[in-house]
């Protein structure tokens, strides 16, 4: 798959400056959701650079700082649990896309959203199924929003120890239900997701 062929076709039509976009922690139980928006320089070669859930966490974490130092420029936003509960997790996750896209410097002129859904986006954009694994932009600010999501849950997990976030990151798993049953739902959890507790 060539990761480089909807840049080159921005590119193609004049479009320098092309951000990719793209969020993590949609699907959680806690905590924020995250996004970065990151722009690459034209066909560059990052070693493994793919969708961010096809890799392991190790690998996300030594392509965090490769990503950061050569793109031209990257950003990551996020929107909290209350502002999750209060506009739901699909407003959520494109207005953090939009946050981070917003203090992209220097600004993109274009952008390339993950999935098929755009409110909210205010510059000329096109969204991109399965981005992750089809833009070389998108899947870069995969992996610098699922590494900033996982580290912030580890954060939260020093704060709030009885939940063990540092191992489900905040996910929907058989031992998370366990303990929001033994402890009763914390600070972080978006009680919209809650319902049927």
């Amino acid at each position: 798959m060539d990761l480089w062929e909807i840049e080159r076709s921005c590119r193609a039509r004049g479009i320098t400056m092309v951000c990719g976009a793209d969020e993590a922690g949609a699907g959680p139980l806690a905590g924020a959701v995250y996004a970065a928006a990151v722009i690459l320089p034209p066909e560059l070669e990052i070693k493994g650079l793919n969708d961010s859930k096809k890799l392991s966490e190790k690998r996300r974490e030594q392509l965090f700082p490769v990503i950061q130092e050569k793109a031209v420029a990257w950003a990551v936003a996020w929107v909290d649990e209350k502002e999750i509960d209060e506009i739901n997790i699909l407003n959520a996750r494109l207005l953090a896309m939009q946050r981070a896209i917003e203090q992209l410097s220097p600004a993109a002129e274009y952008a390339l959203i993950d999935g098929n859904r755009d409110a909210g986006i205010t510059i000329p954009h096109e969204t991109v199924v399965k981005g992750d694994s089809r833009s070389a932009s998108i899947a870069a600010a995969s992996i610098l929003a699922k590494v900033s999501r996982d580290r912030y849950m580890v954060e939260m997990a020093q704060q709030y120890p009885q939940y063990e976030f540092e191992h489900h990151k905040g996910y929907p798993t058989k031992r998370h239900y366990e303990l929001l049953r033994q402890y009763g739902p914390c600070p972080i959890h978006r009680r919209s997701f809650l319902k049927n507790l």
